[in-house]
């Protein structure tokens, strides 16, 4: 598979990226995508919930009423979650949501991502920029010219890049990562992906 190079102006810059067809051009794999989504979200999670349950309530032990005789139901405890004020049942507790995926799932996910962008035309390739200071103004218009400024977008870069960073930071829809920081959730989380020239030698490098 290949693909036209763009120049920041978003034009064609004559040059041409051969895309590896392991990575860029296998069919994809939904729930392999799936899985590595919910792994992502699920490991974002911070798993503080925490309700007080009856035994935590702050609370006399005394009996309320008499067992007899009331015409209603027995009661022992004014910390009951039948009563307000009393304990949560069941309520939630802190845990870790996190779980463990094979490797070679992830990848085959990640892989299906990006072939998935490859084939409904959302994945570009750009040349290699550089910005002499962070200026959003600059950025913004980078992104117009590749007619990327109204869609939800991943830029990948091959490192990490400091004056890109922070030009992106304040824009709304946009996300730079490093070749090395790809995950399925923003490929697929992403109306249009761009890749730098230098990206593709990394990302194959580990994907491969």
């Amino acid at each position: 598979m290949e693909l036209s190079i763009l120049n920041k102006d978003g034009k064609d810059s004559k040059k041409k990226a051969k895309l590896s067809d392991s990575i860029y051009g296998i069919e994809p794999n939904d729930h392999a995508i799936y899985l590595d989504v919910k792994q992502h979200l699920a490991n974002k999670r911070q798993g503080t919930s925490k309700s007080k349950e009856r035994a935590e309530i702050t609370g006399s032990t005394k009996k309320i009423k008499k067992q007899k005789g009331t015409g209603t139901a027995r009661a022992g405890s004014i910390k009951s979650p039948l009563f307000r004020g009393g304990g949560t049942a069941f309520g939630p507790r802190p845990r870790d949501y996190s779980f463990k995926l094979n490797k070679k799932l992830k990848r085959l996910a990640r892989c299906s991502a990006l072939s998935y962008k490859a084939k409904e035309g959302e994945l570009h390739i750009v040349e290699n920029f550089d910005m002499d200071a962070p200026k959003t103004k600059e950025f913004t218009q980078i992104l117009s010219n590749l007619k990327s400024s109204d869609k939800k977008t991943l830029m990948v870069v091959p490192e990490l890049n400091k004056n890109i960073y922070l030009s992106s930071r304040n824009l709304k829809g946009i996300k730079v990562v490093t070749a090395s920081d790809i995950n399925t959730y923003d490929l697929m989380n992403s109306k249009s992906v761009l890749v730098a020239e230098a990206a593709l030698a990394k990302i194959e490098t580990i994907l491969s």
